[in-house]
């Protein structure tokens, strides 16, 4: 396909999603259209996404194009290239299954007081604005197109507004996307100072000197990251997230955060292009940060959509742990290494944006059938909901990083970029690298703590409560989109070398090199530097666990285990086992919470429950919200109110104002 082609079938996807967004409108008069128009419109646009960025990522070349649009003198431009191609890609897969997914899940709200005229109408524009994000080719487009991405996703969160904890949820969101936005404003500023324009090309041209380079870096990355959730940024995530409808959840958390991702490459990698090493320390440490804290905090958590969001938090910092290792590699002349950790990257943002979309949608699944968020009151849904169950046990299985699932090829191939530390000459970096190795580690085990704590208590075990115990499968829609999901999760784990082919395309375009070895041994084998060094073959580990399996079922159907008559525990005479006598999710990370008790805010309490008795009761509080948020907003609070002192009422007052402000600006310009 010609990348010209490529260009325009992108320009369709937008088309569609603003055509979604329009149509929403008539769900004033017919609700119905929502399920029956958007969401298809929503699902073809998520094909024509995935048309694009295949289109782009195969033939390797640049299209531009300027549209009619914009200012005067500034007018919109538009390019795709091998790095948006790939984010497209992201975007539509996740999309696609949100086209299945959406009608039957909206279905549900026809009967309800919610707007659907805001939900359809604000989805659309949330997609367009996201492509268009990735599509940019100046500052000004590309801001714009931030910004309706932030407002629409605002909208969104805000969309069962009656409760309290949404709306400050969604305020929150939207101060945070704001002082976000206005730091990439900024960074673009002092581009722009250097490239005489808001082109990208003429960004591109720009020779910055080192400070200024890394100026514009800090206020890239903090403005990113703050969109991206990283740690100590990461306040508004776990709010905003389980307040959304559960396919927006999988939106924001599967592709929204990877824009963010696909903003820092663009700036750092592309525009600014002169990296420098110290800036991947930063990143390096930050995400290491990041990948720690959301593991733990989604270890502790009760909410399912929450412990979800805490978990995006920790992904994206391993996401930025390979950033940051390509940073240190290429910063420091090594560039077949940090090649390495760039895909390993790339690959990990679309493993999470599959495992964790499917995660996402499970968690809407669940809730659509029963109601109920906490997983203190679910239980036994395996048998309730069995495609459900089925489904969520392979994102659970990919987000633990487990083989031959889609989440362990990108971690193995970031473990793989940081062990290329012996190539370094700096002893520090050789030492700090091994550490966030380490980090990374103790992330991997938490996470699978997490999963296995998620799955066995929602799924398996006793019902906790009646909503639970009422459950029924959802509509085939449902369980379509998370089967699609699925299916790439495995097929991702399954042949990563096809995959990493095409994933190339992105370094060798933008770094000037890729990685010639990964598929040296053809599609079984995936050689990230050397065979003799590291390999890996999902197929033969494939078959190798398939011919245990099969093996440990054959031994226990030979020792005749059918034959043995099944019936429940000796209990010591007490009373047959209940729902109340299994493990909690509380309890169940009560150890690791002892461990790093520091860490967090713990507020204990005994509750009465509605039987008479009495039932433990524990809230876990972040504490970058005492030390970082609640003092900033009180010296904010605190600024305000002098600034008031200002709108004294008094004529002359204002006019003096006027004057010294005027003197000010004539000074500032004179000199």
């Amino acid at each position: 396909m010609r990348i010209e082609i490529a260009l325009s079938i992108a320009g369709l996807a937008v088309v569609l999603a603003l055509g979604s967004a329009a149509v929403s409108l008539l769900a004033v008069r017919f609700p119905k259209v929502v399920r029956f128009a958007a969401m298809p419109l929503t699902g073809l646009c998520g094909l024509a996404a995935i048309v694009a960025g295949l289109g782009a990522l195969l033939s390797g070349g640049v299209a531009t194009a300027t549209l009619p649009l914009g200012l005067p003198w500034l007018p919109w431009h538009v390019r795709i290239d091998a790095l948006a191609g790939f984010f497209l890609l992201l975007f539509g897969l996740v999309t696609s299954a949100i086209g299945l997914y959406g009608p039957a899940y909206v279905r549900g709200l026809e009967q309800g007081r919610d707007s659907l005229v805001a939900l359809g109408g604000f989805t659309g524009l949330f997609l367009a604005g996201m492509l268009l994000v990735v599509l940019a080719d100046d500052a000004f487009l590309f801001m714009i197109a931030w910004e309706v991405m932030s407002l629409a996703s605002y909208f969104l969160v805000a969309f069962q507004h009656e409760q309290a904890a949404n709306r400050r949820a969604a305020f929150l969101y939207l101060l945070m996307a704001h002082v976000g936005g206005l730091s990439i404003l900024l960074g673009f500023g002092v581009l722009a100072s250097f490239g005489d324009g808001f082109a990208f090309a003429s960004m591109r041209a720009a020779e910055l000197s080192p400070m200024w380079a890394s100026v514009a870096f800090g206020l890239c990355f903090l403005g990113f990251g703050m969109k991206a959730g990283l740690v100590p940024l990461h306040a508004w995530l776990p709010e905003a997230h389980p307040a959304a409808p559960s396919y927006i959840s999988a939106l924001m958390s599967g592709v929204m955060l990877k824009v963010a991702v696909y903003g820092f490459i663009r700036l750092v990698f592309d525009l600014i292009g002169d990296v420098q090493w110290t800036w991947g320390m930063a990143v390096l440490a930050i995400g290491s940060l990041s990948a720690l804290t959301g593991a733990l905090f989604a270890l502790m958590q009760t909410d399912l959509k929450r412990l979800l969001a805490y978990s995006s938090v920790e992904n994206l910092g391993i996401v930025f742990i390979a950033l940051g290792l390509a940073l240190i590699f290429i910063g420091t002349g090594h560039p077949l290494p940090g090649a390495l950790a760039f895909v390993a990257a790339l690959y990990h943002a679309l493993n999470h944006a599959l495992f964790k979309g499917l995660l996402f949608l499970g968690a809407g699944s669940i809730l659509h059938s029963t109601h109920e968020r906490d997983l203190e009151q679910m239980g036994g849904l395996l048998r309730r909901m069995p495609w459900t169950g089925f489904f969520f046990l392979i994102g659970c299985l990919s987000i633990a990083a487990l083989p031959p699932f889609n989440g362990f090829v990108s971690e193995w191939l970031t473990f793989q970029a940081a062990l290329q530390a012996w190539q370094l000459e700096s002893g520090v970096m050789r030492s700090l690298i091994p550490i966030a190795t380490a980090v990374l580690a103790l992330t991997g085990a938490l996470v699978a703590a997490t999963f296995v704590k998620v799955y066995g208590i929602a799924f398996l075990g006793q019902a906790r409560s009646r909503h639970v115990r009422r459950a029924r499968p959802g509509p085939w829609g449902i369980r379509a989109g998370q089967g699609v999901l699925a299916a790439l999760c495995v097929l991702l784990g399954l042949f990563p070398t096809l995959v990493i082919n095409l994933i190339d395309a992105v370094p060798r375009q933008l770094l000037g090199g890729g990685l010639p070895d990964a598929g040296s041994r053809g599609w079984l084998w995936l050689v990230p530097n050397a065979f003799e060094t590291a390999s890996y073959s999902a197929p033969l580990v494939t078959v190798l666990l398939i011919a245990i399996a099969v093996l440990v079922v054959w031994s226990l159907h030979r020792v005749g285990v059918r034959r043995v008559r099944r019936c429940d525990a000796w209990d010591c005479g007490f009373a047959p086992p209940t729902a109340r006598m299994q493990y909690t999710a509380t309890a169940f990370a009560q150890p690791v919470r002892r461990v790093f008790a520091l860490l967090f805010r713990v507020e204990e309490a005994q509750v009465a429950r509605e039987d008479g008795g009495t039932r433990y009761q524990i809230k876990i509080g972040d504490r970058s919200w005492d030390a970082l948020y609640l003092p900033l907003a009180r010296l904010v609070e605190a600024a305000a109110r002098r600034v008031v002192r200002l709108q004294s009422g008094n004529v002359r007052v204002y006019l003096g104002w006027t004057l010294v402000t005027l003197l000010v600006l004539l000074w500032i310009v004179s000199a």
